[in-house]
């Protein structure tokens, strides 16, 4: 089963990371969060988001930008911006991957898509629009990367889980 994980930049807003993670938990991928953080991770609303399932995510904290970068050396990662040269559909995301996307008021930082450039992909839109929202834009890059995978692990077309249908 291919393995993803999911950075969020300085994430601002707590149902976003809260449903991002609710997200990370159904598809197996892992959460790295990088402060500073725009609320604590005990909201209410970041557990309401993230249900029950947020006890089963695997989660890293890292202080900064550089704490992230100096514990995975050498990693592949993908930078998620409005400003990305790249479709995220025109690059093949690599099993254990990580894919970053910036806060939600700002993004990933200048410096930081500059250094990056080879690697920054957008996911299109209309230029009357700023951004997608946070959680949506992750799901998008996420299930094109698990596509890419055959979905593999996950549920196939045709099963059901425990479901009765009543008609």
């Amino acid at each position: 089963m291919a393995h993803f994980n999911i950075v969020l930049h300085e994430p601002e807003i707590p149902s976003n990371t809260g449903n991002i993670g609710r997200t990370c938990a159904a598809t197996g991928a892992s959460l790295h969060l990088i402060e500073p953080l725009g609320f604590h991770l005990s909201e209410k609303s970041v557990k309401r988001a993230g249900m029950d399932y947020w006890s089963s995510l695997d989660v890293t904290r890292y202080l900064d930008y550089e704490d992230f970068i100096g514990q995975h050396p050498g990693a592949k990662i993908y930078y998620a911006s409005t400003k990305g040269p790249r479709c995220y559909t025109d690059v093949s995301f690599e099993d254990e991957c990580y894919i970053m996307f910036g806060k939600e008021s700002a993004g990933i930082p200048e410096e930081i898509l500059y250094d990056n450039q080879a690697t920054t992909i957008r996911i299109p839109m209309l230029d009357t629009i700023r951004s997608l929202n946070l959680a949506n834009s992750v799901s998008i890059v996420l299930y094109e990367a698990l596509r890419q995978h055959n979905f593999e692990g996950m549920l196939e077309e045709g099963q059901l889980r425990n479901y009765t249908w009543r008609v």
